[in-house]
């Protein structure tokens, strides 16, 4: 049996829509990150999105466990002309909402699509757990990377998925066994 712990990145505070944007997180709430990484396995390996913010928050968590290369193809959906603009802004909205309400193929303007996301993110997991076969997963990634996780592991469309609330540093755990995936914990807030 595989297991990942996905941990969401701390909080940007940003009210626009963030994707490949390198923000920052906030990670002042340090009872909080210690519950986290109390909670998580300290055997497991780590590897983060390569955005600061995910960078930062597998810093806080680290500790001693073994980290491994921060991998690009954890990194958030690259939302390329809406990236840092509020929702709504600009003459296409009816574009926007299509690409929310019928993810899919539905691309951001210069950006990426829900189906690319996944397969990015679905090639990215198993890569690292033929590299590391046995070990469990920490990965410290985005809103939109665990989704994609959670619409596999649950085996439902990709609206369905979005229906899934992911705070920042919560967990979700997902068990992959005899070849697939389950959720054993989802939006877990140690």
């Amino acid at each position: 049996m595989s297991r990942v712990f996905w941990v969401r990145h701390g909080p940007t505070h940003a009210k626009t829509i963030v994707g490949w944007s390198d923000l920052p997180a906030d990670l002042s709430d340090t009872a909080r990150i210690a519950r986290l990484d109390r909670h998580l396995p300290d055997e497991a390996l780590l590897v983060s999105s390569d955005l600061r913010r995910a960078v930062q928050t597998a810093d806080a968590i680290g500790g001693a466990r073994q980290r491994l290369g921060a991998e690009r193809d954890l990194r958030e959906i690259h939302f390329g002309e809406w990236e840092m603009r509020d929702f709504g802004e600009g003459d296409d909205l009816d574009h926007q909402m299509a690409f929310w309400e019928r993810p899919g193929d539905v691309r951001a303007p210069g950006g990426e699509t829900w189906n690319e996301v996944k397969v990015r993110v679905d090639r990215a997991i198993e890569r690292l757990l033929r590299a590391n076969p046995g070990r469990d997963l920490i990965a410290v990634a985005h809103l939109g990377v665990i989704l994609t996780q959670v619409q596999r592991a649950l085996d439902v469309s990709a609206y369905e998925a979005f229906g899934q609330k992911i705070d920042n540093l919560s967990v979700t755990e997902l068990h992959r066994r005899e070849g697939r995936w389950h959720a054993a914990a989802i939006n877990h807030c140690p």
